[in-house]
């Protein structure tokens, strides 16, 4: 079957379309015949090895697909090999879904989705009336940010983006302006991704007592030390997340993934979808994602039809036995 690896760390010139073996379930574990496969920023650097070492090469990076099971269910699952045509997963971690959920807007409430509700609720705490400001918010946890704080009950939330066309995005999402530094007025809330300048920013834009929550680097400049005494003279404060050991945490996976499917269906948020590639074309959706070209969820999707055997003609696929796997 098709699947996309990186044997070496690196850009994503690493990405290599490649032959393997198709799964073979074990115990309590079942095959899913991929329908789309997510892409996140978490995997650009887990190929050029911030997230992994040099033990665990060669990797199939994707930790997220849509997909059809050998009995035919359609579920959602989280996945540690997902840019593949078939994957293994363990059947307690199945999410059935509805033929009228699409796999793009799956894929973008299941990593995204959760992140933007956890930023708002778990790290943030939002209380109805506060003001939000969100970084990258045409992004894929930025546009359903956007839309989740006006759910929750935030006063005025402003929307941060790279460019016009974006900006205009967040806008027709729910956002109430665009935020620019120097803020008009401090901030209760700021949810940052980005790092670098914009965080410095964000943090001098803080409100009495108003949270910086940062979840990512995208900029991939290091942070300076942060000094403590800087935030008791701001009266502020900065809070990391991470969405993985969140959702070890009781609760913190079903009751807000039924939420969200529950007010997609309802048509109360709307996850931005349609930046897609063909399956051997990673390799250009991370090239985008890192310079900051697409909008909302990226998915990749392999070949149609059952693509276990099957592989796309003109592929340069580099076959390799099954204990290269």
């Amino acid at each position: 079957m098709l699947a996309i690896r990186f044997d070496r760390f690196g850009g994503p010139e690493v990405l290599t379309p490649v032959d393997v073996p198709a799964p073979v379930p074990g115990p309590g574990e079942t095959v899913i015949t991929v329908e789309a496969a997510g892409v996140n920023l978490a995997d650009t650097f887990q190929t050029d090895g911030s997230y992994l070492d040099a033990s665990q090469l060669p990797h199939i990076p994707g930790g997220e697909v849509v997909g059809r099971t050998e009995d035919g269910r359609r579920v959602l699952a989280k996945v540690t090999h997902g840019y593949a045509e078939q994957v293994l997963c363990t059947e307690s971690a199945l999410i059935p879904i509805p033929d009228d959920i699409t796999a793009p807007q799956a894929l973008a409430l299941l990593t995204q989705g959760l992140t933007a509700w956890h930023l708002l609720r778990s790290a943030a705490r939002l209380q109805p009336g506060e003001s939000v400001v969100v970084h990258s918010a045409a992004g894929g946890v930025g546009s359903l940010a956007v839309q989740l704080a006006k759910e929750f009950g935030a006063g005025l939330v402003l929307a941060q983006a790279s460019n016009p066309d974006k900006e205009r995005l967040a806008l027709d999402l729910g956002a109430d302006g665009t935020a620019r530094y120097p803020l008009p007025q401090r901030a209760d809330i700021i949810l940052d991704a980005a790092g670098g300048t914009l965080f410095q920013q964000a943090l001098e834009s803080l409100a009495d007592f108003g949270r910086l929550v940062t979840y990512g680097n995208a900029s991939r400049i290091p942070h300076p030390p942060l000094d403590p005494a800087r935030l008791s003279r701001l009266n502020a404060s900065v809070v990391g997340f991470w969405l993985r050991p969140t959702l070890a945490r009781p609760e913190a996976l079903s009751g807000p993934l039924k939420q969200l499917l529950d007010l997609t269906r309802q048509g109360r948020l709307r996850p931005v979808t349609g930046t897609e590639y063909a399956l051997a074309d990673a390799r250009q959706a991370h090239i985008d994602l890192r310079e900051r070209r697409t909008t909302g969820k990226i998915v990749l999707r392999p070949p149609e039809g059952r693509g276990s055997r099957s592989m796309p003609r003109g592929s340069n696929l580099v076959a390799h036995t099954a204990g290269d796997a």
